[in-house]
């Protein structure tokens, strides 16, 4: 039960649901008397290490369908008091019943024990949500995770009602007519201390904060005289809603921050902001992504861990940045995805480079690179490029054209041998074949037809959704060491949106599974070959393309990462003395 909705995310019901979704006025899709809503500040916070999770409340399952995008091993359970809620819920989640959480257990097989429960604008619609809390807390798992969004009681209109005189209930909202409880963050925090859990973090959920400062400097005279400070009241003011996040055995916090260059070409999306996103569901761990001159400690002593963005350490002045991390606490790691050996060509020394000698760790993309680059530093973790999310797909919509698409950075050398091949399919086929290319303009410039499009180098979301809109992703690379060591994220990025891959050995034949999760090319003539067998046949295109969507679904998703990359940093913390000491006998100069 979404009692205020500041966004709308277009969640549709299958076919069995569909019946029971209806817009209200403003065109927002409602089921029941509630907006078919998925709160991002609760999906963003539900922990993505979790196998099970219930969403109380959960109308027509907009929140698990968020989440199983996100997380799609897990078993999304929901409940709801309204059968036409429900009716929808079961098409979007795992499993699906009407059940009055006041008088009812849960009517699942939780055996296993649960990871998370969601509270999304729920307690206050029951009479003793206290109880509630404490039942519901008894199937929870050692370290499973409570979210609670409630509305505030102390939002300043509801302060501006009773001052007019007008406080009336709504159909829904703040002043929703069915709200039997109410709650500030204090009180709300004390339900779920009482309910035996460990509060971990409160998140405000502000709305049209300008009216609410406007508000709190006319009530100003008012407060002083009441000694009421102005800046903590509009702190409690100014959210229509918070986010409780609580667990039943926390583990010790970590600070984890991050640095990042400038997001191009998504390396930063895939290596930093995303992974740092996911990271940030596990409630034990602080992120951050800021420069690295903010990177200041957080708590006195505490376990903190700084993640340096394909960092250039050079000589004395790298020594430097890596001793003053060192002083302020942090336990130091080279976050790295390309050969070390481009380095080299643009006039960096080896004897120079301290990128990978001068941190406690690195952690890469390809166990390639992590061969590599253990000659600098022993203490290598390898995470792969993975998928945070799985869009809707778009794309298949006519069987008489497709769109195949090229987005890549510096890639002549690896498209030129191709171009004349690629050239003589789109003179034959005409209209039938579109093109949609990224950044490269000497590619978009040497293609031989009017069906193409050329976009400048874009943001992630912007390259991600032109992506989405093709059939096919033409992805070259030669035989160098280089590429060898490059990663397959634009098979998994093409994957994830329901496009075929059309693809360089090199690399790409440790992924692709010939002719059942995209094509391999070998060629010119192949690449002939295989271009023109996808265009003759669009419905078996489609099937590699959702074949291979389903293997990234399975097992390419960030989701799946977060426990081991949590559990290297909490070991790198536990580490750090003996770290350091490997540090000191590796790179001297760091401590004179």
């Amino acid at each position: 039960m979404d009692d205020v909705a500041t966004a709308h995310e277009g969640q549709t019901a299958g076919p069995a649901g569909e019946e029971a979704v209806r817009r209200d006025q403003h065109g927002l899709a409602m089921i029941g008397a509630y907006p078919d809503f998925a709160n991002p500040d609760l999906v963003e916070t539900m922990p993505l290490t979790a196998r099970t999770l219930i969403d109380i409340g959960c109308g027509g399952g907009a929140i698990g369908a968020a989440y199983l995008r996100r997380n799609p091993r897990a078993r999304m359970l929901g409940v709801d008091i309204d059968p036409g809620s429900i009716e929808v819920a079961r098409t979007r989640l795992t499993e699906a019943a009407v059940c009055d959480v006041q008088t009812e257990a849960f009517p699942f097989d939780l055996s296993e024990g649960v990871d998370c429960l969601v509270y999304g604008d729920v307690l206050e619609h029951l009479a003793d949500p206290w109880a509630v809390l404490a039942r519901h807390v008894e199937v929870l798992n050692p370290d499973g995770t409570v979210l609670v969004c409630f509305p505030n009681v102390e939002h300043w209109s509801i302060t501006y009602r009773l001052l007019k005189g007008s406080f009336d209930y709504e159909d829904a909202g703040l002043l929703d007519r069915t709200h039997l409880r109410w709650f500030t963050p204090r009180t709300m925090g004390a339900a779920l201390e009482r309910a035996g859990l460990t509060v971990c973090d409160v998140r405000p959920r502000p709305v049209d904060p300008t009216e609410a400062a406007r508000f709190v400097e006319a009530m100003g005279p008012a407060l002083g005289a009441l000694g009421i400070d102005t800046g903590d009241y509009l702190n409690r003011a100014a959210p229509i809603q918070f986010v409780w996040r609580a667990k039943k055995q926390p583990r010790p916090r970590l600070v984890l921050g991050a640095t990042m260059l400038p997001p191009v070409g998504g390396v930063s999306d895939a290596r930093v902001i995303e992974p740092v996103r996911a990271m940030a569901t596990d409630a034990s761990l602080l992120t951050s992504i800021r420069p690295e001159s903010e990177l200041t400690p957080i708590f006195e002593g505490g376990a903190q861990v700084a993640v340096l963005h394909r960092p250039l350490l050079l000589g004395e002045p790298g020594l430097a940045r890596v001793r003053e991390l060192i002083r302020r606490g942090y336990v130091v790691v080279s976050e790295f995805d390309d050969h070390p050996g481009f380095l080299e060509a643009r006039g960096v020394s080896q004897a120079d480079l301290l990128t990978f000698t001068a941190v406690h760790a690195v952690q890469t993309s390809t166990e390639a690179l992590a061969a590599v680059l253990c000659g600098f530093n022993p203490e290598i973790a390898v995470f792969p490029n993975a998928v945070a999310e799985l869009p809707t797909p778009v794309n298949f919509a006519d069987p008489e054209r497709m769109t195949l698409f090229f987005g890549a950075l510096n890639r002549e050398e690896d498209w030129a041998p191709y171009m004349p091949v690629l050239n003589e399919v789109l003179r034959a086929v005409g209209a039938r074949l579109a093109v949609t290319v990224v950044h490269d303009r000497g590619f978009f410039d040497a293609l031989d037809t009017t069906e193409k499009t050329f976009v400048p180098t874009c943001d992630y979301p912007t390259y991600r959704g032109l992506l989405a809109q093709s059939e096919i992703s033409f992805m070259p690379l030669q035989d160098t060491v280089f590429n060898q060591a490059k990663s397959d994220l634009k098979f998994l990025e093409a994957s994830a949106a329901r496009v075929v891959s059309l693809c360089s050995p090199v690399v790409y034949e440790a992924s692709v599974r010939e002719g059942e999760t995209g094509l391999l090319f070998r060629s010119p003539d192949h690449l002939r070959m295989q271009l023109l067998r996808l265009l003759a046949y669009p419905d078996a295109a489609r099937r590699l393309a959702e074949a291979a969507r389903a293997e990234v679904s399975a097992g390419r998703m960030l989701a799946y990462q977060v426990r081991a990359r949590t559990d290297w940093y909490h070991a790198l913390w536990a580490r750090r003395e003996e770290l350091t000491e490997a540090l000191r006998a590796r790179v001297p100069a760091l401590f004179a």
